[in-house]
């Protein structure tokens, strides 16, 4: 497979978790990085870092929920580099609540930073990616294949951006822009900290035990190898993962069953 080194790629969500791990990956294979997220004083340290290791990086305060934050996004690329061959839309939020108990406040917000986030980066990167023939990446969740209970928002966002993706690649697939659509399964991330609840403050602590889960470091490499490969989809674990999206084609009803059971195993789960 051809080299990625000396490639222009964007990744939102870079201040930690996948994006993070991400970026410092594709900074040691040569590539030229721009990190985007809203904490900027989080992205400027982690650049600084890498920039003392040789790295060519960008760094943008980016709320990708705001349309005009996302444009500019692409424009301080294009300034600074003049292309885009990869963009990574990780940026992302989760929610542990019931639907019934929810405010409606919770499921927009997740809506606009997992979906719409997603779309208007892609939206504006997408003249540059056909140019490239380069890359379109959306970081989903096995919630992007399968409704996982106390997450109706969540799983809502993720199977959202999983159809605009799917219909993107129909669209240009005779234009040379490759789609990739990763699930990367529970991950040591920030993102159960950040969790939102039924009145949307954050959970502030992660009701799984992170030390078992796939590192966001592993997760960085499989993605990018997944880039470089040009593959479709990229679904990682296998119980958790791969066979679970595999057996609810053939019984989705005891899958709904299993979900149930595994979500209400966590403590003060919403559910029992």
């Amino acid at each position: 497979m051809p080299t990625l080194k000396d490639k222009v790629i964007v990744i939102t969500g870079a201040s930690s978790g996948i994006g993070k791990a991400l970026a410092e990956y594709c900074a040691r294979q040569g590539l030229k990085v721009v990190m985007a997220a809203r904490n900027e004083e989080k992205l400027n340290e982690i650049a600084g870092m890498m920039a003392g290791e040789g790295a060519d990086v960008l760094t943008v305060k980016t709320d990708v929920s705001v349309e005009t934050d996302c444009r500019y996004l692409i424009e301080q690329t294009i300034d600074r580099f003049g292309r885009i061959d990869i963009l990574v839309n990780n940026a992302g939020l989760s929610m542990r609540a019931l639907f019934k108990d929810v405010d409606l406040a919770v499921i927009r917000r997740l809506m606009d930073v997992n979906f719409w986030g997603t779309v208007y980066c892609t939206k504006y990167a997408l003249p540059y990616l056909l140019k490239a023939g380069g890359t379109v990446a959306g970081i989903i969740s096995i919630a992007g294949y399968i409704g996982l209970p106390g997450r109706t928002g969540y799983s809502a966002s993720k199977y959202a951006v999983r159809g605009f993706l799917e219909t993107l690649r129909v669209e240009n697939m005779k234009k040379g822009l490759h789609v990739l659509i990763a699930a990367p399964g529970f991950t040591a991330s920030n993102i159960r900290n950040a969790s939102l609840t039924a009145d949307g403050t954050a959970q502030g602590q992660s009701p799984r035990d992170e030390a078992e889960m796939m590192t966001a470091d592993v997760v960085a490499g499989k993605i990018f190898k997944a880039i470089r490969h040009r593959r479709r989809t990229l679904i990682l674990t296998f119980t958790e993962g791969r066979l679970t999206v595999f057996l609810r084609k053939f019984f989705p009803a005891w899958v709904d069953t299993l979900a149930y059971s595994h979500m209400a195993k966590e403590p003060d789960s919403p559910f029992r």
